[in-house]
């Protein structure tokens, strides 16, 4: 691999680390830097990229709320938390409307979506609706405050939220991060919850590219994977807690101006 492939697998492991938790679509942007860029791959690998470098900023989570998500207490007297248990049963709960459609309809949303109109479209659409949503949302105070006080039914509902990421350029963080508000989740607990439904959702999704490209790499391609993923896991440390610290402080306003300004420009350029 020379020098010119390695800088563009790192520009887009900083895409990745960036967008995938900020509700502005890691998948739009990734086909957008791509129209540019043009990483020297084969379709079938690219499509399969454009999935897996994602568990790079899944790992992230993994290591930043290690202590939140890890069920057993391995120090002096070991025990179950029962706490934890739950919200993983919650989390696979959500996880069910997106593995069944995705299972059943994935090569056809991806013949069917992934180009720019598609991405053009839907940034500006939920660009609008975060507004919208915020506005309507502003001064009104959340019933859950806490992931203990998610119910199952309330999980399942902002599972079908994440339907919605299907498409490119929705945000799988954003679907999920509204229908939670929607449902009366704060701002706080609807990021964490979306966080740690990234988890099964991503590795499943991921595990399905890879069965489906097969587990036969180049050299080059290996490189790419890892590299991308090295970076998309740093980058996203930093954006995970880039984020959590602002929304203790504001909504989320901006990234739908910015989604709506974006998607004009996109269409502006490929026009």
């Amino acid at each position: 691999m020379n020098l010119v492939e390695l800088i563009k697998v790192i520009i887009l492991g900083i895409v990745e680390g960036v967008t995938e938790w900020l509700p502005i679509s890691s998948t739009g942007h990734m086909i957008l830097v791509d129209e540019f860029i043009q990483l020297s791959v084969s379709d079938s690998f690219k499509e399969m990229f454009f999935v897996v470098i994602q568990l790079g900023a899944i790992m992230a989570v993994v290591v930043l709320y290690f202590n939140k998500l890890l069920p057993f207490n391995f120090k002096n007297k070991p025990f179950i938390k029962k706490d934890i248990f739950t919200l993983w049963f919650k989390i696979l709960v959500a996880c069910v409307p997106a593995a069944i459609i995705g299972l059943l309809f994935d090569d056809k949303i991806d013949e069917l979506f992934y180009n720019y109109q598609t991405v053009t479209f839907t940034l500006i659409l939920y660009g609008v609706l975060f507004i919208i949503i915020e506005r309507m949302h502003k001064g009104k105070s959340s019933t859950i405050n806490d992931l203990s006080e998610l119910s199952y039914k309330t999980a399942f509902f902002i599972g079908m939220f994440q339907l919605l990421a299907l498409i490119p350029g929705t945000s799988r963080s954003g679907a999920t991060i509204i229908g939670a508000m929607l449902i009366g989740s704060s701002r706080t607990v609807a990021a964490e919850f979306t966080f740690f439904l990234a988890i099964p959702v991503m590795f499943g999704a991921s595990l399905l590219k890879l069965l489906k490209f097969g587990f036969v790499f180049t050299s080059s391609e290996i490189i790419i994977i890892v590299v991308s993923m090295i970076v998309a896991f740093v980058v996203s440390i930093l954006t995970i807690k880039f984020l959590v610290g602002y929304i203790k402080k504001h909504d989320f306003t901006v990234f739908g101006y910015y989604r709506i300004v974006l998607g004009i420009l996109v269409f502006g350029y490929f026009f």
